[in-house]
Formats: C-alpha cells, sequence, structure tokens
C-alpha cells in the first residue's frame, strides 16, 4: 500500500518547483508560463522514519526499504477547467487517482513571475480550484444520475442509489464539497464514492509557497491561508520551494544544519507526508531481519492478517500468528533475542490491530 498525493493550484504558483524539491529530482520542468506541466509527472519517493535507522543500528541488515509515496506534478488548473479550459478535463482525471491532494498556493510577491489571475490573493487561488473540483464532480454526479433514473424504473436498488445521488447534488449545488456531507458512513454513499471518485472528497493538504524572508516569520498571505484551513478542517504547511530546492543536493548534515539556521526541525517533505499520513489514517509497522529491514503501510486500526497481506495475499490467506515487538522494546532490549529474554515479545493472533511502529514477524500456512 502506497500514499498517492496530487500536487495541484493556479500555474506558476511554484508546483513543478515543490516536486522536484519533494522528490529529490530535477524532473519536472519549470517555467514562467502557465501549462509548462502538461503531462502529469510522477515519482516515488521514500517515507523519511529515523526509526528505520534505529532498528538497521542493532539488525545490521543488507538493505533498509523504506515505505513509499507517489507524487504526482498534475498541471496547473484554470477558471473553467471543469468545462475543458486550460486542458482541464484531462487533469481533473489525474487528481481522480490520488489519495489526498497537496494544494500549493502562492503567498509572496515576485515581479518577475506572472500570476495567471494578474494579482496576489491566496484565497481566491484556492476557491478557483475548489469550485473547479466540485464543478466537475456536479458534472460526474450528473451523467451518474442520468443513467440511474433510468435503471430505477426496474432495479430497487437503482432507485435507492438514486435518492442519495439527489441529496449528494443538492449539497454540492449548494457549494459544499462532498468531504463535509454529513451521511458518508451510508453505505450507498461509500458505493457511490467508490464508484465516482468524487474530486470533492478527497483530503487537502494547504501548501503556502512563501519567499525565503517569510520562513519561519508568517506573512499576511500565509495567515490567510492558515485561517482558512483552520475553517475548512484542513491543514496548512509553509514551505518555501526555492529553498526546499536548494536542499535536494544537501547531505544529512548539511540539511539538518541548513534547516536549524531557519528554524525549522522538519523540511516541507516531511511535513507533508506526516500530515498525509494522518489526514488518511495511515500507519507503519517493520519487518527487521538479517535481510532486510522494512517500513510497511496500513490503516489505522487494521488487524494482524490484514497487515500481514499487505506483504503477500498470502500470508493473509494463511494467517496463524504474528510474533510482535513494539518498537520501544526492541530498541530498548537491543533486538529480537533480548527483547524474547524479557518476555517483550508477544503472540498475537487474528483480531490484533496493529500498532504504529510494532515490529512483526507473521507465521502461516498456505
Amino acid at each position: 500500500m502506497g500514499l498517492s498525493i496530487g500536487i495541484v493550484g493556479l500555474p506558476n504558483v511554484g508546483k513543478s518547483s515543490t516536486f522536484n524539491a519533494l522528490t529529490k529530482a530535477q524532473n519536472a520542468q519549470s517555467a514562467n508560463y502557465p501549462f509548462c506541466t502538461i503531462e502529469p509527472n510522477r515519482a516515488i519517493v521514500n517515507v523519511p522514519d529515523k526509526r528505520l535507522s534505529e532498528l538497521a543500528r542493532i539488525v545490521n541488515p543488507e538493505r533498509i526499504l523504506h515505505s513509499v509515496v507517489e507524487f504526482v506534478d498534475i498541471a496547473g488548473l484554470v477558471k473553467g477547467a471543469s468545462k475543458g479550459e486550460g486542458l482541464g478535463n484531462q487533469f481533473l482525471a489525474n487528481i481522480k487517482e490520488c489519495d489526498a491532494i497537496l494544494h500549493i498556493v502562492r503567498c509572496f510577491e515576485d515581479s518577475n513571475i506572472t500570476h495567471v489571475e494578474g494579482r496576489i490573493d491566496p484565497i481566491s487561488d484556492i476557491e478557483i480550484i475548489e469550485l473547479e473540483l466540485l464543478l466537475a464532480d456536479i458534472q460526474t454526479l450528473n451523467k451518474r444520475i442520468e443513467k440511474l433514473q433510468r435503471q430505477a424504473k426496474t432495479d430497487k436498488s437503482a432507485k435507492e442509489t438514486l435518492e442519495c445521488a439527489f441529496v449528494l447534488l443538492q449539497h454540492l449545488e449548494n457549494s459544499n464539497p462532498i468531504r463535509t456531507f454529513k451521511d458518508k458512513d451510508n453505505e450507498v454513499f461509500v458505493t457511490l464514492d467508490k464508484e465516482l471518485r468524487f474530486l470533492s472528497n478527497k483530503e487537502v493538504i494547504y501548501g503556502a509557497n512563501v519567499n525565503e524572508e517569510s520562513v519561519g516569520f508568517p506573512n499576511e498571505y500565509f495567515k490567510k491561508v492558515q485561517d482558512y484551513a483552520q475553517a475548512n478542517d484542513s491543514e496548512v504547511i509553509m514551505l518555501c520551494a526555492k529553498l526546499e530546492e536548494e536542499m535536494v543536493g544537501m547531505d544529512d548534515v548539511e540539511r539538518k544544519e541548513f534547516l536549524e539556521s531557519l528554524g525549522c526541525e522538519e523540511s516541507g517533505l516531511e511535513q507533508i507526508i506526516r500530515t498525509g499520513f494522518a489526514k488518511l489514517g495511515l500507519i507503519n509497522y517493520f519487518t527487521a531481519g538479517v535481510k532486510e529491514v522494512r517500513s510497511w503501510t496500513i490503516h489505522k486500526g487494521d488487524s494482524a492478517p490484514v497487515a500481514a497481506g499487505v506483504i503477500h495475499k498470502d500470508f493473509e490467506k494463511g494467517f496463524i500468528r504474528a510474533e510482535t515487538i513494539s518498537y520501544e522494546d526492541f530498541i530498548k532490549y537491543g533486538g529480537e533475542t533480548k527483547a524474547k529474554e524479557a518476555g517483550a515479545v508477544r503472540i498475537e493472533g487474528k483480531d490484533y490491530i496493529v500498532q504504529d511502529g510494532d515490529v512483526m514477524h507473521f507465521r502461516f500456512n498456505v
């Protein structure tokens, strides 16, 4: 299981620069004109997790494998994207494939970088993008309603789905995103959302792209985005795409010193991934052996068999038990052997809910 984050925003707000910085690869073209990015750039990046290096220090494995996140740099949206403006339909379709949205918002002034709307107004920028996502959902839902109306004449379940669709449509037409819909636990809604992949139901993280002078010292643009995010139950991360790019070639020591000089503990990458995991309810557990120390991503609340299935479906089908050590105990006792001697290794069955940081070894039979 991997996390996929789509990077969206108006043209020339710093999406491609952010993509370059986040992926540590200068493979997203940056230029001072709209639609510089046409095909979505994709990159798989490691999830930063200091616990892996601590486990490896004890186990001394042949390799270390991180969990991964896919970043998708989606071309700049403009007004009318839901109607195809600026190749909008293609870009909106790319967003459907992502688990979450990183909405880059321009929070700096620079006369050398053209703004597609001719002014710096982060809240207006946000509203343009979110309106296009909402209008796209209305179009998608209307198409499904037309089909459901035909099916409902002979299909009782289609009639029930149609009723839910009409309620959703009214919600959208009142300028409300799907993620604020009150009845999201309804089985009919869950099925409908799974089929249509509503854009406005995705978790949003706002990336406030500030200039170098504003890092650590929130400017008025950032404060506006912060207030907006708080009012909409979302998260905002301050980042400076230019500085993040400068960190690409630094080693760990240089990077740490650079962040400290800015008064920051984490890079934009670390903040975005951590926030994305929290928003989507994701956690990591570990396997640790001489061949490899590895991190695996699951949903918070997953049982041991489900977690085993992330490694291989046969592990889930033939699950017998899970030998489990908490990360803290693994480090405290210096590995599996001493943890066993201290009675810190637990034998967990099918009902066990895996905890973040568990070090696990699965027993199965197929």
